[in-house]
């Protein structure tokens, strides 16, 4: 996922419960559905981060010998920049980027 490249809100934003709750028809389950979004967005962006930083972990386990790495210090502070994963979920709902799966439509049509 391309996590620079979102229009979400980097800072606290009010939003219209009518907005939210349009693709659904509930409130409730707007805030259920985003709420997985954003767990689902937070495994990937902290599987990412990991997979860059374990570029650099070193094998040795002296402590004499950590210093600091740049560029180790320059990506984690993009990934703290970057908005949060339920604001990135509350822009993808806005949009209408979020397929909603209900598993107990699709028994009925059986």
């Amino acid at each position: 996922m391309n996590f620079k490249n979102t229009n979400a809100a980097r800072t606290t934003e009010t939003r219209n419960v009518q907005e939210l709750e349009k693709q659904t028809g509930n409130i409730y389950e707007s805030i259920s559905v985003m709420g997985k979004r954003a767990n689902q967005i937070s495994a990937e962006m902290k599987e990412e981060l990991t997979a860059k930083l374990q570029e650099f972990a070193t094998t040795q386990d002296n402590l004499e010998e950590i210093f600091e790495n740049r560029e180790q210090i320059e990506i984690s502070k993009f990934y703290e920049r970057l908005p949060k994963p339920h604001a990135i979920a509350v822009q993808e709902m806005l949009e209408d980027k979020i397929y909603i799966r209900r598993p107990e439509e699709g028994n009925e049509e059986n």
